[in-house]
């Protein structure tokens, strides 16, 4: 079945209906039904799960279905009969036509699907509207069901959204489980293709394109830039090899250009000329070092063997070792050579011990969120930010997959293999927070919370379209595109909110490991604690996945009372036993964050079942809510 689009509106639309008293503006029609007459002509009029009292402009009967348009909201609201009573001799049709006709609406296929759908769902909705909603549906793409599409429009009327294209195609594109990663990809060939924009803008954007297409590719310029560092320390190594490590390593601008074979450990920033910073770093360490006075020695090599303690990225042999030299140091007549000659010792001991254990630990970190690899290009390059360190590793890649030697490309070929092995739920973690941060779905509010660099926001994809969007030289096509990306990342923002204690969220992530492309789609329900915080012990969570062996997968986990039960629907043959080996693993990761798993189900796809379950899922929110997600 092609499962590719969701509806998140059942959840959050039925607890307005609930929770709100109905509001109606002047020139909106509904469908009513008289429940008691009052004098004055004042009437009780029943609307879906609601009852108003308001004014008619003509005595109607008690009992009788009219549509009424709202012409008065003041101190009373002041109705008018929109069409003759609807008896039970009237078919729906005629109930259609009678209303065109007494609004003067077009009677197009389109215009009678959308009055259809709000007359079914006894929503209030205006002409304009109406007329509004028709030319989209007329519009709508091929791959865009119609009931997504009038599903967007209820939307947009009952939580009284702006009745604009941007939010509705927002929306629509928003409540799509697949082809994410396809339109990306689909706007970076384009603009490949694009001379006519900026430059400058042209370059930005290809590279965050890049990466949020291969969120792994750090990691992976770690590995290289360790082993690489290995060859250029080991004195058995031979001076090729060393010379095609240093040659990749200089091109990627991790080394000066200036750096030989013979001097590149001295080419390094350890001037003391950047003392601010992440003092949690290697390179700041060595900082700290080569900035200290001879007369100030004691209290740095306090703060020396406290940070190697502390630091969790390192073996106790390492430690043991540096602590030593750290020893040997305090012993010696203290000068200002005595110092630059420790600084160089410990940088190349940190180097080593760093280089040596990145393989290892490729997405382990401290406790600092630093990993060895973070801590190795520190060492190289003291005065890089983070963000500098990831474009500098994906530089590496870049320059060792295009290189004419052998050798560099087959350490890439093992290389790459080797981070695939090491793909773990740390790994899943960190590719969907690169990619998520690499999208800036939520770069609006980091920039009203101040939340993060400047500078680093303003480098993520969404507000890098923003400014392409607004130059009048990029072609149509490319514009297109640029457009439907922006109306995917919207849409995840709209369809995500709250309703009071209900919460609900929506997140698209794109993922692209080792060339096997998967979208996968998350729907989370629940609602916060009285202080304010999410409760972890109830939850309903839909997870909808797109993968390149597994095809369309749908699952259903629900959370009560911090028991787990999972529904997984998936149409291949023989997944029962493929999952059998995992469900151990599962339950005792589940384990470790104070979670029971109560059972994990393969069932096939049956539509009637699954919409009933992704529809449905508010019956559990509304009772019980909430769950400790960390994306």
């Amino acid at each position: 079945m092609a499962f590719t689009s969701f509806n998140p509106t059942q959840i959050q639309t039925q607890n307005v209906q609930m929770n709100q008293p109905l509001t109606l503006r002047e020139g909106q029609v509904f469908h009513g039904t008289i429940k008691q007459l009052y004098p004055d002509q004042m009437a009780e009029i029943q609307v879906g799960n609601h009852k108003l009292v308001a004014k008619l402009e003509a005595p109607l009967k008690v009992g009788d279905a009219h549509f009424f348009q709202v012409t008065n909201t003041g101190a009373q609201t002041e109705l008018k009969v929109a069409s003759s009573p609807m008896g039970q001799a009237m078919t729906p049709a005629q109930q259609m036509t009678q209303l065109l006709e007494s609004m003067n609406l077009p009677k197009s296929t389109e215009m009678q699907q959308v009055l259809g759908h709000f007359m079914k769902e006894q929503i209030p909705i205006t002409r304009e509207q109406l007329i509004r909603a028709e030319q989209w549906l007329k519009n709508l793409p091929q791959d865009v069901p119609k009931q997504v599409a009038l599903a967007a429009m209820q939307r947009m009327v009952e939580l009284k959204m702006p009745f604009t294209n941007e939010v509705f195609q927002a929306l629509v594109q928003g409540s799509k489980t697949d082809g994410l990663s396809t339109t990306l990809q689909n706007f970076m060939n384009q603009l490949a293709n694009t001379t006519t924009i900026n430059s400058e803008l042209k370059t930005n954007l290809m590279q965050q394109l890049s990466t949020i297409a291969k969120p792994l590719n750090a990691e992976i310029g770690g590995l290289l830039l360790s082993r690489s560092m290995q060859v250029l320390m080991d004195s058995n190594a031979a001076v090729s090899d060393k010379l095609q490590a240093l040659n990749v390593l200089k091109e990627s601008g991790i080394l000066p250009k200036t750096a030989t074979l013979q001097n590149w450990q001295t080419q390094q920033k350890i001037a003391g000329n950047n003392p601010t910073g992440n003092q949690a770093q290697g390179g700041q360490l060595i900082q700290q070092i080569v900035g200290t006075k001879p007369d100030q020695t004691l209290g740095l090599i306090q703060n020396v063997k406290d940070w190697i303690s502390n630091e969790s990225l390192l073996t106790n042999n390492q430690k043991m070792q540096l602590q030593q030299l750290v020893d040997r140091f305090a012993q010696l007549p203290q000068s200002k050579q005595t110092i630059d000659v420790f600084a160089k010792q410990m940088q190349e001991r940190l180097i080593q011990a760093f280089s040596d254990n990145t393989p290892s630990r490729i997405f382990t970190q401290n406790e600092n969120q630093l990993t060895s690899k973070d801590q190795l290009l520190s060492l190289l390059k003291s005065d890089s930010t983070l963000q500098q360190n990831d474009a500098l590793l994906r530089a590496l890649v870049k320059v060792s997959t295009e290189s004419t030697q052998p050798s560099i490309r087959a350490t890439v070929v093992q290389v790459e293999a080797q981070v695939q092995s090491a793909v773990d739920s740390k790994a899943m973690e960190q590719a969907v927070k690169t990619v998520l941060k690499g999208l800036g779905i939520s770069y609006e509010a980091a920039l009203s919370n101040k939340a993060g660099d400047v500078q680093a926001l303003a480098g993520q994809l969404k507000p890098q379209l923003l400014s392409l969007l607004q130059d009048i030289q990029v072609p149509t096509a490319l514009r297109e595109s640029a457009e439907m990306l922006m109306a995917r990342m919207n849409g995840m923002q709209i369809l995500s909110g709250d309703n009071g204690h209900h919460h609900q969220l929506v997140m698209q992530v794109p993922l692209e490991f080792f060339g096997k492309r998967m979208d996968a789609t998350l729907q989370w329900s629940g609602r916060m604690k009285e202080d304010g915080k999410i409760d972890a012990n109830y939850a309903r969570v839909l997870f909808y996945l797109n993968m390149e062996s597994l095809n369309e997968t749908v699952i259903d986990m629900g959370v009560q009372n911090r028991i787990v039960t999972i529904n997984v629907f998936n149409d291949q043959p023989n997944l029962n036993g493929l999952a059998e080996s995992l469900k151990l693993s599962l339950k005792q990761g589940l384990a470790d964050k104070d979670y029971q798993l109560s059972g994990v189900f393969i069932k096939p796809f049956e539509r009637e079942k699954l919409e009933k379950v992704t529809q449905n899922s508010k019956e559990d929110t509304q009772e019980h809510s909430g769950v400790d997600i960390r994306v």
